[in-house]
């Protein structure tokens, strides 16, 4: 058993709800409670006010409402709130919303997501049919379906993934379906379970460049999310498939415009179609601050750029995340043709 000393009361008072009285059992929240407080240390600044270009419109109420009280009636979880995605209004207006599945408490430590941190609970089998229902109530023609990390789990939620995307199917056939997922800890079987199910989008984030994994992604490898997307292209090469392949990345962490520009290389290598490009925006005192904030002018560049490496389309804006506008992103599917 393992006592942790009572931190200054300059730390200690940010992490409010923490009980520092008891005792932790685990290395496992030993690790949790380092990770929040090396965030915390070096987050010790005022914020940095907001530009004109990301003001957010709030949109219609109606639909909103109405796509709430589906997503809790199904007792469903959307990263549109968890990760209070900024562009919620607008999607939420057009009935639209990125369902994540495995609960809402992760098992990754990232310093720029807003998503609970901990132990999950147990997955909840009614889940996957859930997602299809909702998805034929909101009468998608595409459907983005992500998740926590579940690295307690063998499989990481491979085969829960895949229950998913066939029910989806099942129920709605006529849907696009894309889908968000974590590296597996590069697990190639956890993958070919996913893509077993024959997804029409497979995105997996790389979130930032190379040089900050350690104080951005702790808990994640860069190669091994190259290698996961190589795996992926290579498998829809081989079987002459017409999925896409899809990343993306948040900028204002403290990236340097070129070291973008390598990033899309190394995309590119691995035959990825998609790409997507935002401004990170801090979601609470306990995260990653903002560096800077990106100039339009920056993002439309790096897109300019993105095209003519070879991506069938890039995605930049401040207001872009790996999900906004998704469907035209991915309305020029890679014909068969092309592939063999």
């Amino acid at each position: 058993m393992v006592s942790l000393a009572r931190p200054s009361r300059a730390i200690h008072e940010p992490l409010m709800g923490v009980d520092w009285s008891r005792s932790v059992e685990s290395s496992l929240e030993v690790n949790q409670l380092a990770r929040e407080l090396r965030v915390i240390s070096n987050n010790q600044r005022i914020r940095q006010p907001k530009p004109e270009w990301l003001r957010i419109r709030l949109g219609d109420p109606t639909n909103q409402n109405q796509v709430l009280q589906l997503i809790e009636g199904l007792n469903l979880h959307t990263v549109c709130q968890e990760a209070r995605c900024p562009n919620i209004f607008e999607c939420w207006t057009d009935r639209t919303a990125t369902f994540m599945l495995g609960g809402d408490i992760c098992t990754r430590h990232c310093g720029f997501c807003a998503v609970g941190k901990g132990k999950p609970g147990d997955l909840d089998p009614e889940e996957p049919r859930h997602v299809a229902e909702a998805v034929g109530h909101l009468n998608l023609a595409h459907a983005v379906i992500t998740s926590v990390n579940r690295d307690d789990l063998p499989d990481g939620g491979a085969a829960h993934w895949a229950e998913t995307i066939r029910q989806v199917r099942a129920m709605n056939p006529e849907c696009k379906v894309e889908v968000l997922i974590p590296d597996f800890n590069g697990d190639e079987d956890a993958l070919n379970t996913v893509l077993d199910a024959e997804p029409d989008v497979l995105n997996h984030n790389t979130e930032t460049i190379a040089r900050l994994y350690r104080r951005v992604r702790p808990d994640a490898i860069y190669q091994q999310s190259l290698t996961l997307l190589q795996r992926a292209a290579a498998r829809r090469d081989r079987e002459a498939r017409g999925m896409l392949t899809k990343s993306g990345i948040m900028v204002g962490l403290g990236e340097e415009f070129d070291e973008v520009v390598e990033l899309m290389k190394d995309l590119r290598s691995v035959s990825c179609d998609i790409m997507t490009i935002g401004q990170y925006l801090q979601p609470h005192a306990r995260r990653l601050p903002v560096e800077r904030y990106v100039t339009p002018a920056e993002f439309a560049e790096w897109r300019e750029i993105g095209m003519s490496l070879g991506f069938r389309h890039v995605e930049s804006s401040p207001l872009t995340r790996s999900s906004y506008h998704a469907r035209e992103q991915a309305s020029d599917r890679i014909p068969v043709e092309e592939l063999v």
